[in-house]
């Protein structure tokens, strides 16, 4: 069966939420220069370190090399068990999102929703209220899935997307759009080209 080319961005979701939940907690145990640093900028941070919780609130920006979490709110917590558990949301007519740029693929994977939890238990992220996942190449939109809620499981590589009132998709229903790979070549050959400054 052939990979969705939407499951990288609600990977790239679920990855965000976990890296908020342990930049918070200050439980970086990699050498120096291993990984780059997460750093998340917001209006107020209330850690609770009997509850395990951090909650950044106003405009909270995490930054993580090439990857972006906006949000009006970010609460991070931690199970009796050490299970990281992260939820991010916006203000009513906002949205989260999450933007991770791979500039070798010439590719930006954007996911958005009113609502982004992340289970570390499970390893599912769920981007609940005007879902979307985006794929971009060279600035284009190729791959789409608009819903009211999508889930992605990150242990088996899958995704569910479900449709209903507070759909991002007309009529409250689920709509994916995906582009044959033939037109994401040809665009990403445009932008070699032009990168190389050949016409």
């Amino acid at each position: 069966m052939k990979t969705s080319p939407f499951a990288p961005i609600a990977s790239i979701a679920a990855c965000a939420l976990l890296l908020a939940a342990q930049a918070a907690h200050a439980q970086n145990t990699t050498a120096p220069g291993d990984e780059p640093d997460t750093v998340i900028l917001s209006d107020t941070l209330h850690y609770d370190d009997v509850n395990k919780t951090s909650t950044f609130t106003g405009n909270v920006v995490l930054t993580r090399g090439a990857m972006t979490l906006r949000s009006d709110k970010l609460v991070t917590r931690e199970d009796a068990q050490g299970n990281q558990l992260g939820t991010a949301t916006a203000v009513p007519g906002g949205v989260v999102t999450i933007r991770q740029e791979n500039p070798e693929k010439f590719e930006t994977l954007i996911a958005t929703g009113q609502q982004a939890d992340y289970a570390g238990a499970a390893g599912d992220i769920t981007l609940t209220g005007q879902a979307t996942v985006i794929r971009q190449v060279c600035g284009k939109t190729f791959d789409t899935v608009r819903g009211a809620r999508i889930i992605y499981h990150d242990k088996t590589g899958t995704y569910e997307a479900f449709g209903g009132k507070n759909s991002a998709a007309a009529g409250g229903r689920v709509r994916s759009l995906a582009q044959p790979q033939s037109r994401i070549d040809q665009a990403i050959a445009e932008c070699k080209a032009k990168k190389s400054g050949r016409p």
